[in-house]
């Protein structure tokens, strides 16, 4: 009966992500906006609303085991690919004083603004929660930039290699890397039941993971992929190889108490930067990832939602969160561009890119709710922050460059 119930589960959830993928792919968004709208859709805003008997029976809380283990894994293959771009980004180190003011300038500003309205939403947070880890964590949800949705909307548009499409995305690159660190920073103050030692004992068992994986497994698997995967495309003995080394990071993540997508993320970080290893693991990892397992995760996500966030003071708090989220990230960012020297329609464009936040803000605020620094009312807000600031990017980018774009894109 349980398998019976997980496969009727992933077939109404791949066919709903699906088909909200379609109906946003043709009104000129990114699927994966339509895809993570599919999991507020199967969530009890909308189905539990609608079909409230079907929907507790076919997501039961005793029912969710076997999707949450496949959705964790969906999430761990993504945060590798994740490691994996990151470190190919060239632009990065080409522009490193633009990117740094960008990215920096467009951290600090939403940042700022979350710890400013921290008390304003410190009621929603679940009892027992310091304010401290709950106003730190506030921060870095709202100072997030999704990296993989930015380089799409910059590839479909033809403007990825326009001089403020590479400063974006090296921004980007940038806030990611130091969003995480902060993120891991909070999950491991809010973690350590022991207070201030606590954090001490999870920093160093942090110091011990990354020694580990930076010391032994990158050299391991550098002469690993140099001697039996020469030309950046490893047979299915090293893809296995890839795999454990893997899921040992994310169980290391686990075991010092942080969340298994750090380890995930340190791991794609420790390869060797190979553009050809890199295309060739995306396309083996990411059709999988991205069209079965990651559906699952937003459906997970969905399930977490609340309908009493559109309702009374609360409804109010989440336009307060919307708002500060896109003036934080546009003004953050254009500011950053314009003291690099670019101009006010670059600079604002910049902005608007570092504005989407995507799937990766989702994945930020689903490691809060499971560490319990937020509760499905905020929650639910911060995920209707994603979606919101992440559909607002493409127009603004038409918005800011107008014509100048097809022009941009044929220069470069």
């Amino acid at each position: 009966m349980s398998t019976t119930i997980l496969l009727l589960q992933l077939i109404v959830i791949l066919v709903t992500a699906r088909g909200c993928g379609w109906l946003l792919r043709h009104i000129g968004q990114p699927s994966v906006i339509g895809e993570m709208a599919a999991g507020v859709v199967l969530g009890p805003v909308v189905m539990g609303a609608l079909l409230p008997e079907w929907h507790a029976q076919l997501f039961s809380k005793a029912s969710l085991a076997g999707l949450s283990s496949l959705s964790t894994l969906g999430l761990v293959l993504f945060m590798f690919v994740i490691g994996l771009e990151l470190r190919s980004q060239r632009g990065l180190r080409a522009q490193f004083k633009a990117a740094g003011s960008v990215g920096l300038m467009s951290m600090a500003v939403p940042a700022l603004l979350g710890l400013a309205i921290a008390p304003l939403l410190q009621p929603l947070a679940p009892a027992g929660v310091g304010f401290v880890p709950f106003a730190l964590f506030i921060a870095a949800a709202l100072s997030i930039t999704a990296f993989p949705v930015m380089a799409r909307i910059l590839k479909d548009r033809g403007l990825a290699l326009t001089r403020f499409g590479q400063l974006s995305l090296s921004s980007a690159a940038l806030v990611d890397v130091i969003a995480w660190i902060l993120l891991a920073l909070v999950i491991a103050l809010a973690g350590a039941g022991e207070g201030y030692a606590g954090v001490l004992r999870i920093g160093g068992g942090l110091v011990v993971m990354l020694l580990l994986v930076f010391g032994v497994l990158k050299p391991a698997f550098a002469w690993l992929l140099r001697t039996h995967a020469p030309d950046g495309e490893p047979s299915t003995t090293v893809l296995g190889a890839l795999m454990i080394g893997l899921l040992v990071c994310a169980l290391l993540a686990e075991w010092v108490q942080l969340h298994a997508v750090f380890g995930a993320f340190v791991f794609g970080l420790c390869l060797p930067r190979d553009d050809r290893l890199l295309r060739s693991l995306v396309e083996r990892i990411e059709p999988i990832s991205i069209a079965v397992l990651m559906p699952l995760f937003f459906a997970l996500a969905g399930l977490g939602t609340t309908a009493g966030a559109f309702s009374g003071a609360s409804l109010g708090l989440m336009g307060l969160v919307i708002a500060v989220a896109i003036f934080g990230k546009i003004a953050g960012g254009a500011t950053g561009a314009r003291m690099a020297g670019y101009g006010w329609r670059d600079s604002l464009a910049t902005g608007a890119l570092m504005n989407a936040r995507g799937l990766m803000e989702l994945i930020v605020i689903k490691v809060g709710l499971d560490a319990g620094l937020i509760g499905p009312e905020l929650f639910t807000m911060l995920l209707v922050m994603a979606l919101v600031t992440t559909a607002m990017t493409g127009p603004l980018i038409n918005l800011c460059l107008g014509r100048r774009a097809p022009a941009d894109a044929r220069v470069a």
